[in-house]
């Protein structure tokens, strides 16, 4: 991360600070409103950081809903989502109704509060998977690597089963992040609907081992998975995603327990 900088509520009305509040405008009086609703999610400051630039200030992400920057509040460092002035949504509801659905069976970071323009959730501190895959060095690596990813395919499986799809982790390289502990987390429910049919053990799959830049990784980092076994088991979870067709999609993955 860049040098960051922390910025209480009644300087965020200055120029710079009201392009993030309400970007990607300048608007003084939306930039108020939108402090109201801070002080109601009990925020003290902003902290600007990160390795994204929105204008010329350090975020942590950006994307075409929000911008995600670091909170300050009575409880500690938070992430808090603003909403994008020219977003394709009115408001964060149903984000945060997906992201609470999916903490009811212990996925994702826990969701601290919602108002019109902001999501505020837990701080995720690590790296995104395949930058932790490429920092790991010397010996138990193969060991983490399959503690990880055992585990993330554990949390999609609860997805699944709570007919939760997250939309996007067939091309995921933003949407995992791993803790210093080994902890992985799934972010970024924007897109996630409870209304279609649930695909996240076989997206994730078919990332980390079949269709993408990080696939290639997993086949230097670990035993080669068999592709066609592989697309073989997730067609029998898909017709029935059982617990026993979960866990023989975990021993092609070279994942059982």
């Amino acid at each position: 991360m860049q040098k960051s900088e922390t910025i209480p509520l009644k300087r965020l009305l200055e120029k710079k600070y009201v392009e993030i509040l309400c970007y990607p405008r300048h608007d003084e009086k939306e930039a108020e409103k939108r402090l109201r609703e801070l002080k109601k999610l009990g925020v003290k400051a902003l902290e600007f950081a990160g390795e994204k630039k929105a204008f010329d200030v350090c975020v942590l992400g950006k994307g075409y809903v929000g911008i995600v920057i670091i909170a300050h509040t009575d409880m500690g460092k938070a992430a808090l989502k603003i909403r994008r002035i020219d977003a394709d949504r009115a408001g964060m509801q149903h984000e945060a109704e997906m992201l609470k659905r999916a903490n009811d069976v212990g996925v994702g970071p826990k969701l601290l509060g919602v108002t019109g323009n902001f999501l505020l959730m837990q701080f995720i501190k690590g790296k995104q998977l395949p930058k932790w895959v490429e920092t790991l060095k010397g010996r138990g690596t193969k060991t983490r690597i399959r503690k990880v990813l055992h585990d993330i395919l554990e949390q999609c499986y609860r997805l699944d089963k709570a007919h939760l799809d997250h939309g996007e982790l067939s091309h995921a390289p933003k949407h995992i992040i791993v803790c210093a502990d080994n902890s992985p987390y799934i972010v970024d429910f924007e897109t996630a609907s409870v209304n279609r049919r649930v695909s996240n053990v076989t997206s994730i799959c078919q990332y980390v081992f079949i269709g993408s830049q990080l696939a290639k990784t997993m086949k230097k980092r670990l035993e080669e998975v068999n592709t066609e076994t592989l697309v073989h088991a997730l067609k029998a979870y898909k017709q029935e995603p059982t617990k026993e067709n979960f866990e023989k999609v975990l021993v092609v993955c070279g994942l059982q327990s």
